[in-house]
């Protein structure tokens, strides 16, 4: 059996797009000669909608989109998910469901039988799970239809198991040859190895194909790489698909081969095409097209701004430089050079003039050789008012520049440069950064090399660098990786070679700006752990690890 695997860049809740693009895909797969076409989970209503579920007419529109792909696609095979009622009076009222059907047939349905509630996830707020676990015949195959998660509970992958079941090594147990499992599976930086690792490791071990269909795209904060596969029984990769971009593969069961497309080269240029991929979903979506951005002369909205623009076209960025009495000559120079670099559209507002009438008012015994965080927070909530304005006033996005080791430490300002509608590398540690615009400079200086070589500052106070109040980048992102995504204990991090009173000082940070961030724009994620919904902290609370 020749078989389309297809990876969509679906929109949430909208149903003419996301039904046109799979009856489109189901004619191409057609078209190369396929006699089974499979998409993601909830192809239909897109991934995840959350409490959109809880809205009846959201779900009829769902099943309403359903009825009409069935009705319209002839001529072959269709797999897709969607979402279908619980008819039964106890449990949620929804299923997470997969169907198959054919020339206007409905031939199989299952339900997801695993239902993920931890980081970005909580299925169980909404669904009931599937119980059953059982095989079908299809076209020569005995198959075993999954949904993401019900693949990812191998005991001899996960040690310590979070489900009962595993569903694949039921349906193998039931002579299953072919096991196709529909995802929307998020994107974080090492995930695409640990994924091909553990299909590869399932298909070997139960001697199955194995047929995966991933969503793309970006939703709100969680980017979908799609990275769609096809594995023969040997446990070889035998089908690829793109990362970042729609895509259609064939993969023949009958010879165990496929289509292999290119992937990234490296962690840096997946992450650097997840943010820009991202970007303009978050934006289009959102029915933006333009953004605004602060250049400050320094390597965060540098990155920034090289995202934007790939994102959105040149044409569509709007910069503005905002120096004060504070900002070196270099950074006049640094920002405009980037600024042409990108073809990106640049103006100069000086906020000196702005600073000293704020100064009288707010903070009458101002200390012009040493101000403090009032006068430093001050130029930066002016920065913040201006780039809102410009904002309002050409109906653009603001894009903030943060990274995630700001934000974690709270090295960040309320209402000044966490102004923004979206916050495209707030979960980019700093040292990642670095990383990533040496990347985009491989081929061609695009960041001017001054503002990847100089001390980082925030320029709010004379010769300010962030080591006056921070640890050097690579000890503090490693603390904070430990203690974020690992869940590492102070005694674990003391281990690892850390000072007991940085390691405090560090995670007391975290702890008191849990306020900071909570009222930051949305991220996009691409870690394991990000600041956002996939992390539930309390605001008022006293626990602090000794």
């Amino acid at each position: 059996m020749k078989i389309a695997i297809v990876q969509l860049n679906t929109v949430i809740g909208y149903y003419k797009y996301n039904t046109n693009k799979i009856i489109e895909y189901a004619e191409k797969a057609k078209e190369m000669d396929c006699d089974l076409v499979v998409f993601s989970e909830m192809a239909i209503s897109g991934y995840p909608p959350r409490d959109l579920l809880e809205k009846r007419d959201f779900v009829d529109a769902n099943l309403a989109a359903l009825e009409k792909i069935v009705k319209n696609i002839k001529g072959i095979g269709v797999i897709c998910g969607y979402v279908d009622k619980n008819i039964s009076e106890i449990g949620n009222p929804l299923y997470n469901a997969a169907v198959l059907f054919e020339n206007g047939k409905i031939i199989h349905k299952d339900y997801k039988r695993l239902l993920p509630t931890y980081d970005i996830f909580d299925e169980s707020r909404y669904f009931e799970p599937g119980t059953d676990c059982s095989t079908f015949e299809y076209k020569g195959h005995k198959i075993g239809l999954t949904i993401c998660e019900d693949a990812w509970n191998d005991k001899e992958i996960f040690k310590k198991r979070i489900y009962h079941v595993d569903p694949v090594a039921k349906m193998a147990e039931e002579g299953a040859d072919l096991i196709i499992n529909i995802s929307a599976s998020p994107f974080y930086d090492g995930k695409r190895a640990f994924k091909t690792n553990m299909l590869h490791a399932i298909s070997k071990k139960y001697n199955v194909s194995f047929v995966y269909s991933n969503q793309v795209g970006g939703n709100d904060s969680i980017l979908f790489d799609g990275s769609s596969m096809a594995f023969n029984a040997s446990g070889k990769v035998a089908a690829e698909a793109s990362d970042f971009e729609e895509d259609i593969i064939c993969f023949d069961t009958k010879n165990g081969t496929g289509d292999i497309k290119s992937i990234p080269r490296t962690d840096a240029d997946a992450i650097y095409r997840a943010l820009v991929m991202g970007t303009r979903d978050y934006m289009t979506k959102c029915g933006f097209s333009k953004a605004v951005i602060g250049l400050s002369g320094g390597i965060d909205s540098a990155l920034t701004a090289c995202v934007a623009a790939d994102a959105l076209g040149s044409k569509n960025v709007f910069t503005v430089f905002m120096p004060s009495r504070y900002t070196s000559q270099n950074n006049f120079e640094d920002t405009r050079q980037l600024a042409e670099n990108l073809g990106v559209r640049y103006h100069t507002i000086p906020i000196d003039k702005m600073f000293k009438e704020y100064l009288p008012y707010i903070s009458p015994g101002f200390d012009e050789k040493n101000p403090g965080v009032t006068e430093q927070n001050i130029q930066a909530r002016i920065r913040g008012t201006i780039v809102m304005a410009i904002s309002n006033r050409d109906g653009s996005m603001v894009l903030s520049t943060g990274n995630k080791s700001e934000s974690a430490v709270g090295y960040c300002t309320l209402y000044g440069d966490m102004n923004g509608g979206l916050a495209v590398i707030s979960d980019v540690p700093k040292i990642r950064v670095y990383e990533l615009s040496r990347f985009i400079n491989e081929t061609e200086e695009i960041i001017p090399q001054r503002i990847i070589d100089k001390a980082p500052s925030a320029e709010l106070k004379p010769d300010q660098t962030d080591q006056d109040d921070l640890p050097s980048y690579d000890v503090l992102d490693a603390i904070l990786k430990g203690y974020i995504e690992d869940l590492k204990s102070v005694d674990e991090l003391v281990d690892m070679g850390y000072e007991k009173s940085v390691v405090m000082d560090i995670i007391k940070r975290v702890h008191r700006n849990e306020y900071k961030r909570q009222q930051a724009a949305p991220g996009l994620k691409v870690t394991s752990k990000a600041f956002g919904y996939g992390r539930r902290y309390p605001l008022a609370q006293k626990y602090m690890p000794e």
